[in-house]
């Protein structure tokens, strides 16, 4: 509590404070599962999975032998963020970027890319999943109570990417089956943490090339992830599931720079009824960060812009926490398949589409981040399209 007052003493009382940044670690969000409100800790069933919980790699139906995600490419960007740009781009003049800048006070925004090719099996003795992450994160917010040489634009982006190995055994008990996973990962990342000014904006040719030359950090590290999920009543029409994931376990090398990844101990349920005229049906329910490991990062733009100092404070945020999900499974043939998923995230819907046409797959989904301090949280809207080829 005597955190949150300062945080919240510290944010009313300066201009030269901005909480940006303070978006939940991650390092790979899947549109399937963002499109269920993120809640996959008790479900799992995707290569994917092994970053909710490495058990969830049990749910992968055998019956598809091996199953290969090649190439799937993925993006998201906020609402707004073309408009932006576009606003941005046609500023000739300092008055005119500042205008811009004045424009979008205190808006967040947000622009991804990322893939994600694995390779994954459930067999008869065990389940295990090999793949390689790519991806780049960048996020920006106008702030217009800076100084001119201070900064107008703050941002926080990183590039990174790694392999992830991960395996997962199903064990038979008189009390239910318990499936146990394993994960591990080495991931190397080049962030940024700082901010712009007018004339940097206005020159924005050397804007990439500003913000590597003054903020660019380079980390790396490995990291180790356990998860269980418990299947009591396996006879139950209710098919009820239990998870728990530990993950980034270890010395990520990240924790002073943007994009680090605590350890994180992760709670989740859920159901999973056979419905008449549905092929599938699940309902699930996340609590994630029990510990409250995650952090928000407060910067100080002071100065001439030339270096960034910040802040972390404690961040008990539930609803934050809570996830809610909801997949409806229409049709699934050997040559097509669809998806409607709904869900809770952070307080705010979530809906996707996830279709399969032969070895073609897309998925669409909508969800919204809440960035800031708990008090005093930004909305930013955002919506994912991810396009690869499977079988």
């Amino acid at each position: 509590m005597k955190k949150k007052i300062i945080l919240s003493a510290l944010l009313g009382a300066t201009t030269s404070l901005m909480a940006l940044g303070a978006e939940y670690s991650y390092l790979y969000k899947d549109s399937r599962i963002m499109g269920m409100g993120g809640a996959n800790v008790a479900v799992g069933g995707y290569s994917s999975s092994v970053f909710s919980n490495p058990a969830g790699l049990i749910s992968i139906n055998k019956k598809n032998g091996y199953i290969v995600d090649l190439l799937g490419i993925g993006v998201s960007a906020s609402t707004g963020l073309q408009d932006f740009s576009n606003d941005i781009s046609n500023a000739d003049t300092d008055a005119q970027t500042t205008e811009v800048i004045q424009k979008y006070a205190g808006e967040h925004f947000h622009a991804g890319v990322n893939n994600y090719t694995a390779v994954s099996n459930n067999g008869d003795a065990f389940a295990w999943s090999v793949g390689l992450l790519s991806a780049a994160d960048i996020n920006f917010q106008a702030h217009p109570n800076g100084s001119t040489n201070g900064g107008l634009l703050a941002t926080t982006s990183r590039v990174y990417g790694g392999v992830v190995l991960a395996g997962a055994k199903e064990i038979q008990t008189k009390a239910g089956k318990v499936d146990i996973g394993v994960g591990l990962k080495y991931i190397t990342q080049q962030s940024v943490e700082g901010s712009l000014g007018i004339s940097e904006l206005a020159n924005s040719d050397d804007t990439q090339q500003t913000l590597q030359d003054k903020y660019q950090k380079t980390s790396s590290g490995f990291g180790v992830d356990l998860g269980v999920v418990y299947h009591p009543f396996s006879e139950n029409f209710l098919h009820p599931a239990f998870g728990l994931s530990v993950l980034n376990i270890g010395a990520m090398g990240m924790n002073d720079n943007f994009g680090k990844q605590p350890t994180t101990v992760n709670l989740g349920a859920s159901i999973s009824p056979e419905v008449t005229f549905l092929e599938k049906f699940v309902v699930a329910i996340d609590y994630v960060d029990m510990l409250n490991a995650n952090t928000v990062r407060i910067y100080d733009y002071n100065g001439n812009g030339d270096t960034v100092s910040f802040s972390d404070y404690s961040d008990n945020d539930f609803m934050k926490r809570l996830r809610l999900g909801m997949g409806i499974g229409l049709v699934d043939s050997t040559f097509f398949s669809a998806q409607v998923n709904l869900g809770l995230y952070q307080s705010a819907y979530t809906a996707g589409l996830d279709m399969e046409i032969t070895v073609i797959k897309l998925n669409i989904s909508t969800y919204e981040e809440q960035v800031g301090t708990g008090s005093v949280d930004i909305p930013d809207r955002r919506y994912m399209a991810q396009i690869g080829i499977g079988w």
